[in-house]
């Protein structure tokens, strides 16, 4: 341990060990609050890959969303009531989004015939990037652009952490959150199921 000497070495010290104590305070064994405090500088906090399924009888209320696609095309969550919604979070620069792409897309071909939607969260990219990511992953629904105003992730507080990218939901026939999966996807069959068990309501 490095000895601390010294009025500046010491008002230093508590400072550090002052933050320190407010983010493990706030999240005691927390894997997003260790990523944030190792400055690994990777450009995204990754979740643990943790799923979660929530029972009809505990989901909270219905959450709308709206914005703008990629390709200037206006979105709202409201058109697709009574149908299953799956939420990506995302960005081009994060490398677990890359990975999962293709997963995404394929189950997305595989759901749209069932009613199911798809939609992205885009959390950081303009839309030429994010439009460049879908040529070259072959993504064919749309993501909402939500740089700026944030307003699309924002109506998902305390669902989605700030920084946890890529972040997967399913939402239920009444917009509620049935499934979340915090990081990439564990496997396609995974998602798989959370969508067909949700649809199957």
């Amino acid at each position: 341990m490095r000895k601390v000497t010294g009025i500046r070495g010491l008002a230093s010290a508590g400072i550090a060990l002052a933050l320190a104590l407010t983010v493990s305070a706030c999240s005691p064994n927390d894997p997003l609050s260790e990523q944030y405090l190792e400055g690994s500088n990777k450009g995204y906090i990754a979740g643990d890959g943790s799923v979660t399924e929530i029972p009809v009888d505990e989901r909270t209320e219905a959450i709308t969303f709206d914005g703008v696609d990629e390709h200037g095309k206006p979105f709202n969550s409201a058109e697709f009531a009574g149908e299953v919604l799956v939420v990506n979070f995302w960005y081009a620069g994060c490398a677990p989004c890359r990975a999962e792409a293709p997963q995404l897309q394929s189950l997305w071909e595989e759901y749209s015939r069932q009613g199911v939607q798809f939609v992205g969260v885009n959390v950081y990219d303009q839309p030429d990037t994010a439009i460049s990511f879908n040529e070259t992953y072959g993504i064919t629904y749309p993501s909402i652009i939500d740089v700026g105003t944030g307003a699309a992730k924002l109506a998902f507080t305390g669902t989605v952490p700030p920084q946890a990218v890529p972040t997967t939901l399913v939402l239920d026939r009444d917009g509620r959150v049935a499934a979340r999966i915090l990081g990439q996807l564990p496997d396609e069959s995974v998602l798989s199921t959370l969508i067909k068990d949700t649809v199957a309501e």
